[in-house]
């Protein structure tokens, strides 16, 4: 059983008196898991966590070694060295629909400038790719066209067997940091501030080879990109390290929303503005989103901000969630958001309705999101008013999980079988909801008792 160390005694970095650290007492009546497993194979940072179906789940990191897990059982069923380097990027390529034999491959990239494609069922390293000129940051699959992708200091397109199709040219020196399929075959490559749009054209009657295509380029970002993810079929939403957020439309690829409220760098302040906290720029860099129907949910240095797509603004933030920067969030289908930071924590948030009162307005200086950039004030204030008056929520803290002794890197959520939790601590942390494990206990005992015929003698 978990011993709960409650954060209550850890004091905010920076300046906390503005923004003081939201703390839980040890009764953590709404916060289901309080039993762990503790899982060791690692020896060194652990980065990447990806699920393979619904009981397994791999790991990776800067040992270079792949480790496939039962997260029922906390069992190590795989361990895959092939690597002689850290892992950068992981990503599974699920077998076709059509196909009868279902092996889902593993595809993992390494600072030694391979990709290895590996089994899942059995561990055996299918095919290694080493003729990349760069480290290959990230891996995106597009399962409609049976292709992936690499992004390293260039595009790669391979089909399932491992033939290169086609590739860009030389893109830049740093690399590509994410790549993110959106429609008409298009994919979009976050390159330093760059967003690039390419398209994929498939062999046709008149021409039997691929092409990737360099359609567009969008330079509105001011620093370098740290995020892109799709939210949904028509939109996708980008954040870079100054805590510039950019909602984009995914057809034509121009923005729905643009924010850079975090912070100013430029010396014409408002009165408004003149009263913010000074956060520096890395306070503010929009390390990782995650979304739903409804919300964008942006980790934002050290802070969480839920903004509503429908009513263009945030309904909800917590300035200060963690002690240091957040790295990974996720939404639960219940209204939780689950959170992980550098400083070795993991919480959970519930997001809850309040009514907005008059003397407590949305923190419209954090995402101005009403028009693209800057309003003036006397055209926002009848904004303002409605803001004001509407109905918000509020971000409260219902778990705080204390295992790791480092930097929490990322985690995954299985419905069944709890949240597994990786981090720089070379630890696998599988947190488990106590109230289901202590009754599949009691299951498993009264059917061994049945077999053993001791129920009926008891009886």
């Amino acid at each position: 059983m978990l011993r709960w160390l409650i954060g209550g005694g850890r004091e905010p970095q920076g300046l906390a008196e503005k923004s003081p650290l939201q703390t839980i007492g040890e009764e953590q009546t709404q916060n289901p898991y309080t039993e762990l497993l503790v899982l060791k194979a690692h020896r060194d940072i652990v980065r990447f966590l990806v699920q393979l179906d619904d009981y397994r789940f791999a790991s990776a990191g800067d040992d270079g070694v792949v480790v496939v897990w039962n997260a029922q059982t906390g069992e190590k069923l795989l361990e895959l060295n092939g690597h002689t380097q850290k892992i950068t990027a992981v990503i599974t390529f699920p077998s076709l629909e059509s196909c009868e034999e279902k092996n889902q491959l593993i595809l993992t990239a390494s600072a030694d400038r391979t990709v290895i494609v590996w089994d899942s069922d059995t561990g055996r390293q299918v095919q290694r790719i080493s003729c990349f000129q760069s480290t290959v940051k990230c891996l995106t699959v597009l399962q409609r066209l049976d292709v992936w992708l690499s992004g390293g200091n260039d595009v790669c397109v391979w089909n399932r067997k491992l033939d290169l199709l086609c590739k860009t040219s030389h893109l830049s020196d740093t690399g590509i940091s994410a790549l993110v399929e959106i429609p008409k075959n298009c994919v979009v490559a976050a390159v330093g501030k760059e967003l690039i749009i390419f398209r994929l054209v498939a062999p046709t009657e008149e021409s039997l080879e691929w092409d990737i295509l360099e359609i567009k380029h969008l330079l509105d970002h001011q620093d370098n990109i740290l995020s892109l993810i799709n939210v949904n079929d028509l939109s996708f939403v980008t954040g870079s390290h100054i805590g510039e957020l950019i909602i984009w439309d995914a057809l034509d690829w121009t923005m729905q929303a643009y924010e850079r409220n975090f912070w100013d760098p430029s010396p014409q302040l408002d009165t408004q503005q003149e009263i913010k906290l000074c956060q520096k720029s890395n306070d503010i860099s929009i390390h990782h989103f995650t979304c739903d129907e409804e919300n964008v949910f942006a980790a934002v240095g050290r802070g969480l901000y839920v903004y509503n797509l429908q009513m263009k603004r945030v309904i909800a933030c917590q300035k200060t969630a963690h002690d240091s920067n957040v790295l990974h969030i996720a939404k639960l289908p219940n209204r939780q958001l689950i959170s992980c930071s550098e400083d070795g924590s993991v919480r959970i948030w519930e997001l809850r309705e309040k009514q907005q009162l008059a003397a407590e307005p949305v923190p419209t200086g954090f995402f101005n999101m009403w028009g693209f950039g800057r309003v003036n004030k006397q055209a926002s204030q009848p904004v303002k008013k409605q803001q004001e008056n509407a109905t918000s929520c509020t971000l409260e803290l219902i778990g705080d999980l204390i295992g790791h002794s480092s930097s929490v890197e990322m985690f995954l959520y299985f419905e069944d079988h709890g949240l597994v939790t990786c981090s720089a601590d070379h630890l696998i942390i599988l947190w488990k909801n106590g109230e289901r494990e202590s009754g599949l206990r009691s299951l498993r005992l009264f059917q061994k008792l049945e077999e053993n015929g001791d129920l009926y003698l008891a009886v």
